[in-house]
């Protein structure tokens, strides 16, 4: 049986990762930042030496976006530091390191599906916390895997589904940006994901891993209304200028999955599949507000 360690235990992922392991039965340890404060070296060496995990999937991470652009050294302890921890010890230890990072590592100024290779160009102080991260993991000499994903949404945390569903019970309309660019990505379906990623055959780097397809903001608001039962009418579309943020957001973060496909592991479901599929398993929760 193969012993995982999963970091952001607490979060969207994590703790879907965590729900995925246990259904399979495997030897897992759940970490939220009580258990195990990734930016921590005592922290993560006692643990890691306790559990002695053959895989260790990190999905903690900084993800306040607007917050980091003030905050940078936050994000840096965390979304670099943290995984350069963690990949060391896996590099000294042998085990496998699934590492979570995002799109945000690009500048968004695409007009197609961003490759594995593309170089990387954050606009953001959260997308060079990520960038960091990921060249952290990648020249730790562990045998690492780096998976960016996008628009998660999950049962667990706050994310955009809920956000609507409280919108909606709030007001009349909604206003939704329908200049932003990406792939809903439901978390459960990206948790199978990094749990098969984890125990094949794949060559170590970088895969992107999302829901297929794409849609804009106001797309995904409106099917999401339409999930709720609701008129998606109702959600009227704006531009990123009437949301002015700290933080500038990627204008196009579709992800290709080039080597996803290529190394044969599992596809992942449309976005508009998966969110019903998702309203059908945990609706409930995305109404919960």
């Amino acid at each position: 049986m193969t012993r995982w360690l999963v970091t952001g235990a607490a979060g969207a992922v994590g703790a879907d990762v965590v729900d995925v392991l246990s259904m399979y039965d495997e030897d897992v340890v759940g970490c939220d930042r009580a258990a195990l404060d990734v930016t921590s070296p005592d922290d993560v060496q006692s643990v890691l030496d306790g559990a002695r995990p053959d895989v260790v999937v990190n999905c903690a991470a900084y993800t306040s976006v607007d917050a980091a652009e003030s905050d940078e050294e936050a994000a840096f302890l965390v979304n670099a530091d943290g995984p350069d921890l963690l990949a060391r010890w896996c590099a000294e230890g042998g085990s496998r390191l699934v590492h979570v990072s995002t799109d945000y590592v690009f500048a968004g100024r695409a007009s197609t599906p961003y490759d594995e290779d593309t170089p990387v160009a954050p606009r953001s102080a959260y997308g060079r916390s990520k960038a960091a991260g990921e060249r952290a993991v990648l020249s730790s000499g562990a045998d690492a895997f780096v998976v960016r994903t996008a628009w998660i949404y999950g049962a667990v945390g706050g994310n955009f589904v809920k956000t609507m569903a409280r919108l909606a019970a709030e007001n009349e309309t909604v206003s939704v940006v329908d200049d932003q660019v990406g792939s809903p990505t439901w978390s459960l379906h990206l948790a199978r994901a990094l749990v098969a990623l984890g125990i094949s055959n794949a060559p170590p780097g970088i895969y992107h891993c999302t829901s297929a397809g794409e849609a804009s903001w106001f797309v995904f608001a409106r099917a999401v209304f339409a999930e709720l039962g609701l008129d998606p009418a109702r959600v009227e579309p704006t531009t990123s200028d009437a949301f002015p943020r700290p933080a500038p957001r990627p204008a196009y973060s579709v992800l290709s999955g080039r080597r996803w496909h290529a190394a044969g592991l599992p596809e992942m479901a449309h976005w508009r599949d998966a969110l019903h599929e998702a309203f059908i398993a945990v609706g409930e929760e995305f109404q919960l507000t």
